[in-house]
């Protein structure tokens, strides 16, 4: 029985964002922030594809940043820790935290680095690993299928107002609401 009262698990992907960038030839030639900024970018878009928590870490290492910071960009959330705080240590931490979850089957955790040790490390702590490579692999075969599936969008010979578009039960229902607050 996986989850709780059957339900499937929650589904987290962690990501050594340094590691990635620099094992990918996705982000080469981009400056520093350009390519953190497209890797988020790939990776909202993977989690809206996916259904995945995203969790999204670049380290602070040799920064002088004094404070780890969170911020949530839809269903990714980005860490930056704090100085003297590398990205593997943080992810061992947030592995732990997980560990009861991930023994009862509540919560699946994926683990994205190409660090042989940090691979190793997480795979004691129930998390399961995935290179870069494998990474950006997923995500483009997931974009791929996702656009393949979408459907087409229908052209038409003039723009139409999304009035035109809703139904006679719906366009009675606003109306009524209309004249609801003009009283």
């Amino acid at each position: 029985m996986n989850g709780r009262y059957g339900a499937p698990p929650q589904r987290v992907l962690i990501v050594d964002g340094y590691n990635i960038i620099n094992a990918g030839s996705d982000f080469s030639g981009a400056s520093l922030a350009d390519a953190r900024d497209k890797l988020l970018s790939a990776l909202m878009d993977y989690a809206g594809y996916s259904g995945q928590r995203v969790i999204l870490v670049f380290d602070a290492w040799m920064s002088d940043r004094q404070t780890r910071t969170e911020e949530k960009h839809g269903a990714v959330t980005v860490v930056y820790t704090q100085k003297g705080e590398i990205a593997d240590r943080y992810i061992e931490r947030l592995c732990d935290d997980f560990a009861r979850d991930i023994e009862y089957r509540r919560v699946e955790v994926r683990v994205a680095s190409s660090d042989a040790l940090e691979q190793t490390i997480v795979l004691g702590r129930g998390a399961t690993r995935l290179s870069a490579r494998e990474l950006m692999y997923e995500m483009r075969a997931m974009r791929a299928d996702g656009i393949r599936h979408a459907a087409p969008l229908k052209p038409s010979a003039k723009r139409s107002a999304i009035g035109e578009r809703l139904s006679e039960d719906v366009r009675r229902k606003l109306d009524e609401m209309r004249r609801e607050n003009r009283e």
